[in-house]
């Protein structure tokens, strides 16, 4: 049994077409006359059939033998409706004709009915793919326009089926028709294991915006004539999902990794100017799954290496499957846990080290969720499943508000404004009520702009840069500070820094780890210091546990380190304690 992925007639289909509106190409075909050629060496035969059809309302052209059929058929390619053909003529005979229709997929839709009075010819005839007889002599009018006007119908509604059921860019199955072929396998025949395959391209947009659409068509058909070439040797089915997506449902197999290496491969080859990542995720069969489940299960192996071009394939297991469990139990118990306050704000202390003894400067709100049953969850395993969700923006918000609160509170109580870095996320700056909800904020609870300080991730300047500049730019403007989190993390060029519009660098705690032992990763920290220096920016060192690595970022001239060695992040009822004890300690230096 064949399963591979049907492909004939695409090119076909797209001429028929013609036209990017294919809507209205259909439509102007069915009020247009239909063309049909009819071929036969005599010409009283062409005469009484060209009589019988023109009754129907018929445009008919005529060829007297196979090789000017063919010139008919090429030069009327996008408008043939139908062909009758004789069989026994001069030049080229009808099933020579039918043997060159039937090779080419430009012209192998045209639906063929043969002129025959020799029945012993039916069944060759049938097997080169004619529709249906009209026998000789010609003497039953109403029973040839009925045929002539069956094989049309039947014909115009498998093109139309077919241009529904195929990509038109890539000749594999579209969405519905694949999941539909899919869960047909499933059903009828078990004993088939089958795996479920998704392949998807890093930043297509982006491949795309950079090198036009044309160039990403190129990709799109390479990766679909790699997937026909894979199922050729195999037994499955694919699909092109999505603009930059292929679902392969395939034999259950090993070597997933050689596969992926294959296709990237061959797109590394189209140019190399352009880098273009696959990545791949697979859900190996299991008894009973449903394929419509085993794609969501591969789709999300897939995105767990969205971005990873060290590891592009993942396999789906028990240990994702859980994950998965747990992904969606926090995603439907988001909006208590704001609600009943199960989300609670925490703060680590900031500390100017070039002060003797450091300073306490200001603080960072860092979330946390106090789930009733699951128990204290942290960040790492919450905030990226909300921004792949879309669902951060409920977060922020709840930590802007109780920030600027407990910084009110803490300015009337202790007579001192400590300022607070909060996150702002890639789907906050987008908001267009942003700016207002922050001024909003800062005014209702007494405050300025300069006690919210705002942080925006390094790699979400490299996601829409534009439209992102431009809105930390207006922040500033106002008043607000802006800090590079996690610097050095990910793709920013140095040279980029000096046009980003930002006041503070954190450096990421991976520089820090090892400047006790390495004097590279110690030389690498004093060129970022330098070069902050240079651009006028403050160093937020982070992850700070040792007196020694204190040490020496204060010799290295960093401003600011925040870490475990002053406190790791603690509720506002223990932050205050540090409060008291920084008032106390410049409450003896006076003295």
């Amino acid at each position: 049994m064949c399963l591979n992925a049907g492909y004939n007639g695409i090119n076909n289909r797209r001429n028929l077409m013609g036209r990017e509106d294919t809507a209205l190409v259909m439509t102007d075909k069915i009020v247009r006359p239909k063309l049909v050629l009819v071929v036969d060496d005599q010409e009283l035969n062409r005469d009484a059939l060209s009589a019988i059809l023109e009754e129907e309302k018929y445009q008919i052209i005529e060829a007297q033998n196979g090789a000017e059929a063919m010139e008919e058929i090429y030069r009327h390619v996008d408008d043939l409706s139908m062909l009758l053909l004789d069989l026994n003529m001069p030049v080229m005979t009808g099933f020579e004709v039918m043997e060159k229709l039937r090779a080419d997929d430009r012209v192998n839709h045209i639906p063929v009915i043969v002129l025959t009075a020799d029945t012993s010819a039916e069944l060759k005839a049938l097997q080169m793919g004619a529709a249906d007889f009209i026998t000789k002599p010609f003497n039953m009018p109403e029973i040839i326009q009925t045929r002539v006007a069956r094989i049309l119908e039947l014909s115009e509604g498998r093109q139309l089926i077919s241009a529904a059921e195929h990509d038109r860019l890539t000749g594999l199955y579209t969405r519905n028709f694949f999941f539909e072929y899919a869960k047909r396998l499933f059903q009828y025949h078990p004993e088939m294991h089958m795996d479920s395959i998704v392949i998807n391209i890093d930043q297509f947009h982006s491949i795309n915006a950079v090198n036009g659409r044309d160039f990403g068509d190129v990709v799109l058909r390479l990766i679909g004539d790699e997937i026909r070439a894979f199922l050729a040797q195999t037994e499955g089915i694919a699909s092109r999902i999505e603009a930059d997506s292929f679902d392969i449902y395939c034999i259950s197999q090993t070597g997933y990794t050689n596969l992926l290496e294959t296709f990237q491969d061959k797109v590394n080859r189209l140019s190399p100017n352009v880098s273009i990542h696959l990545r791949m995720g697979v859900m190996p069969w299991r008894e009973g799954s449903d394929p419509v489940l085993t794609f969501d299960q591969a789709r999300a192996a897939c995105n767990m290496v969205r971005g990873d071009y060290q590891n592009p394939l993942m396999l789906y297991d028990d240990n994702m499957y859980a994950r998965e469990l747990l992904n969606q139990r926090l995603l439907n118990d988001l909006n208590n846990a704001a609600s009943e306050r199960q989300l609670q704000v925490f703060y680590q202390p900031k500390y100017d080290i070039q002060c003797d003894p450091p300073r306490l400067s200001s603080a960072e709100a860092l979330i946390r969720w106090n789930h009733p049953e699951l128990g204290m969850i942290f960040p790492g395993d919450f905030v990226p499943l909300l921004e792949g969700n879309g669902l951060i923006s409920i977060v922020d918000s709840f930590v802007w508000k109780e920030a600027a609160c407990q910084i009110s509170e803490w300015k009337k109580k202790y007579g001192f404004l400590l300022p607070v870095s909060v996150n702002l996320s890639r789907a906050d700056v987008f908001d267009p009520t942003l700016v207002d909800r922050l001024l909003c904020l800062v005014r209702d609870n007494g405050l300025d702009v300069g006690a919210i300080k705002l942080e925006v991730t390094e790699s979400a300047y490299t996601d829409k840069a534009k439209d992102l500049l431009d809105i930390v730019t207006r922040l500033r403007e106002l008043g607000f500070q802006i800090e590079m989190d996690d610097f050095g993390t990910g793709y920013s060029s140095l040279n980029m820094l000096s046009d980003m519009p930002i006041d503070v660098l954190k450096m990421d705690m991976k520089f820090i780890r090892n400047i006790e032992s390495s004097e590279t990763d110690m030389r690498l920290v004093k060129l970022i210091l330098d070069i902050a220096k240079y651009l006028s920016l403050q160093v937020v060192a982070e992850g700070v546990e040792t007196s020694r690595q204190l040490e020496l970022l204060k010799e290295a001239g960093c401003d600011l380190v925040q870490g475990y060695y002053f406190s790791r992040p603690v509720p506002p009822e223990e932050f205050e304690k540090l409060i008291e004890a920084e008032l106390s300690t410049q409450r003896e230096q006076r003295n």
